[in-house]
C-alpha cells in the first residue's frame, strides 16, 4: 500500500477510541483528524467526573491542548466543523457495555463503528490490584463484548506493552499469549483470571469489613497486586494485568481483524505534529527530573542494559498502518486475522542505560532546572550503582546511619526530631520501593523481536507527497540529538511547564 492509500482507508470511517484522555490516544486522534479530515465520526469514551462533564473534559483536556495547535491553525475556519465529528461518550471501560447508559447512543454506535482502538489502561506499576484488573484485564473483556455487538466492525486494535513478557532474557518474539499461560519462574503453573478477580474482590471486602481506612486499603491492594504478579512470574501489577487483557482477546480474530500493538517505553513526539510534545512525566522521565532538581545523587542500573524507547508519534504511525494493511490483507486472503507488533528500538537501534545517563548530565549542565527562587540547580557527576546489591549497600552506608541518628535524637530530645525522622524513613522506603519497581527496566536483558513491524514497514510504499508522514522506523532516530534537542526540552516545556 502507498502511504496515501493508508490515510484514505480512514475516509468515511467511524472510530471508537477508549482511554481518550490518555497520552497515546490524543496523538492518535490528532493524527487522524490531520491526515484524514473526511473521517466520518470519532467516538471518544471519556469517564465523567463530579467536577467535569465529558464535553468539558473533551475541550479542556484534549482539543484545547497545544498538541492540537498545528491542526487548529491549519484548519482555520473549518476547525469547528471538524470538531463536530468528535463525539464525547460518557462511559467507563471497567463495567459492562463500557458504562454507556444512553441506550439510543449505544445502539447507534453498535451500528456505525468500523474500527475500535482500545488504548485505555492504568500504567502505574504498582496499581491497586482491583483497579488494574478492572481496567487492564476486565476492561479488555468489556471492549471485546462490545466489539462483538458491532454489526460492521472490521478491526479491533488493542494497545498493550512489550513488557508483558516480564523479565525475559534474549530475543522475545511477537507471539500471542495463551489463556492461562504463566511466565518462567512462576510459582503457580496456571493463570485463572476469574480466580484472580475473586481473590481481589474477597480481599477488598475483608478490608472493608475490618473498617480499614482508604489509605490502608490502597496500600494492601497494591501489595496484593505485586504479590499475585510475582507468583505468576510477572514483575509488577501493570504488565501482569496487561498480559491478562491480551489473553481475554485470544479468539476475537474469529470475529474481525485483531491487532495487538506492543510499544516499549513511549517518549515524546519526534516530529508530529511537532517535536517534543509530552504529557506528564513518563517512566524514566521522573529520574531525569529528580536528578535535575538535585534530589537524586545516584543512578541504579546496568550501564550496558538496553533501554527500549520509542517516540509516541512513531507508535501512532504504526497503529494507523497496521489498521489499513490488516483490512486490505483480510479481504485478499484466508490467513489468520491476528497481528502482533512490537514497536520499539532495542533490536535495530539500541540505546544503553549508560549513554542516557550521560545525556541527562550533559543537558542539565548546559540547561539546568531552576529551584523555587528561580536559581539554576547544579548537578554533579552521578554515581552509578550497576547492581541491586550495590544499591542496597549505598543506602545502608549513606542513609541508614542518618536515620539512626535522628531516631536517637528523637529519644533524647522528646519529639523535636520526630518530623525529620518520619520524613527520612518515608523517603527511604519510597526509594527502595521504586527501585524494586523499576528494576525490570533498568537491569533489562531482553531485546524485542520486531520482525512483524519491519514487514509492515516494507509493505508500505513512500510517496513524495506524504514524505515522513508515516515514519515508524526507529533506525532514523539519532538518540543524542533526540534527547538533547527534543525530549528533554519537551519535558521542561510541557511536563514541568
Amino acid at each position: 500500500m502507498d502511504e496515501s492509500e493508508i490515510f484514505k482507508h480512514f475516509e468515511g470511517k467511524t472510530i471508537l477510541i477508549t482511554g481518550a484522555t490518555g497520552f497515546l490516544a490524543k496523538i492518535f486522534l490528532e493524527k487522524t483528524l490531520r491526515v484524514q479530515p473526511n473521517v466520518k465520526k470519532l467516538f471518544l469514551l471519556i469517564r465523567p467526573t463530579t467536577e467535569r462533564s465529558v464535553e468539558r473534559r473533551l475541550h479542556e483536556e484534549i482539543l484545547g491542548l497545544d498538541l492540537f495547535r498545528v491542526l487548529r491553525e491549519g484548519m482555520g475556519d473549518d476547525w469547528s466543523s471538524l470538531v463536530e465529528k468528535v463525539i464525547p461518550v460518557p462511559g467507563d471501560i471497567s463495567v459492562d457495555n463500557l458504562g454507556i447508559l444512553d441506550s439510543v447512543l449505544r445502539h447507534n454506535m453498535l451500528q456505525e463503528i468500523d474500527i475500535i482502538v482500545n488504548s485505555a489502561a492504568t500504567t502505574t506499576f504498582d496499581e491497586r490490584y482491583d483497579v488494574a484488573l478492572g481496567i487492564n484485564a476486565l476492561g479488555a473483556m468489556h471492549v471485546e463484548k462490545f466489539a462483538r455487538g458491532c454489526s460492521k466492525l472490521e478491526t479491533l486494535l488493542h494497545v498493550s506493552t512489550a513488557y508483558v513478557h516480564g523479565n525475559a532474557v534474549g530475543l522475545t518474539p511477537e507471539r500471542a499469549f495463551r489463556k492461562g499461560e504463566t511466565l518462567d519462574g512462576a510459582k503457580i503453573s496456571y493463570l485463572d483470571i476469574n480466580m484472580e478477580t475473586k481473590i481481589a474482590q474477597e480481599r477488598l471486602r475483608e478490608l472493608q469489613t475490618q473498617n480499614a481506612t482508604e489509605k490502608e486499603i490502597t496500600r494492601a491492594m497494591k501489595d496484593l497486586g505485586i504479590e499475585r504478579s510475582m507468583l505468576h512470574g510477572w514483575p509488577n501489577t501493570y504488565v501482569f494485568t496487561k498480559a491478562m487483557g491480551e489473553m481475554i482477546l485470544e479468539n476475537f480474530n474469529e470475529e474481525a481483524n485483531l491487532i495487538i500493538v506492543r510499544p516499549t517505553i513511549i517518549t515524546s513526539t519526534i516530529s508530529e505534529p511537532f517535536c517534543g510534545w509530552i504529557e506528564g512525566l513518563r517512566t524514566l522521565d521522573s529520574i531525569f527530573v529528580a536528578y535535575g532538581k538535585g534530589k537524586l545523587k545516584f543512578f541504579a542500573g546496568d550501564p550496558e542494559s538496553t533501554l527500549d524507547m520509542i517516540p509516541g508519534d512513531m507508535v501512532v504511525n504504526c497503529m494507523m498502518a497496521a489498521i489499513a494493511v490488516a483490512a486490505s490483507s483480510s479481504s485478499d486472503s484466508d490467513e489468520s486475522r491476528l497481528s502482533i507488533y512490537h514497536i520499539g528500538s532495542s533490536n535495530c537501534n539500541p540505546l544503553k542505560f549508560g549513554e542516557l545517563k550521560w545525556l541527562m548530565h550533559r543537558f542539565l549542565i548546559e540547561n539546568p532546572l531552576l529551584d523555587d527562587k528561580g536559581k539554576p540547580i547544579k548537578v554533579g557527576q552521578p554515581t552509578t550503582l550497576n547492581t541491586m546489591a550495590s544499591f542496597h549497600r549505598y543506602i545502608a552506608t549513606h542513609y541508614l546511619p542518618f536515620v539512626k541518628a535522628l531516631q536517637l535524637g528523637n529519644i533524647i530530645f522528646c519529639k523535636s526530631f520526630e518530623s525529620a525522622y518520619t520524613t527520612t524513613r518515608r523517603r527511604i522506603s519510597q526509594v527502595m520501593r521504586l527501585a524494586e519497581l523499576y528494576k525490570p527496566y533498568i537491569f533489562f536483558q531482553g531485546i524485542f523481536d520486531d520482525s512483524n513491524t519491519k514487514n509492515l514497514r516494507k509493505s508500505i510504499r513512500s510517496s513524495q507527497t506524504n514524505m515522513n508522514l508515516l515514519n515508524f522506523d526507529p533506525t532514523h532516530i539519532q538518540w543524542d540529538e533526540y534527547f538533547l534537542k527534543t525530549h528533554f526540552v519537551g519535558i521542561g516545556k510541557y511536563a514541568l511547564k
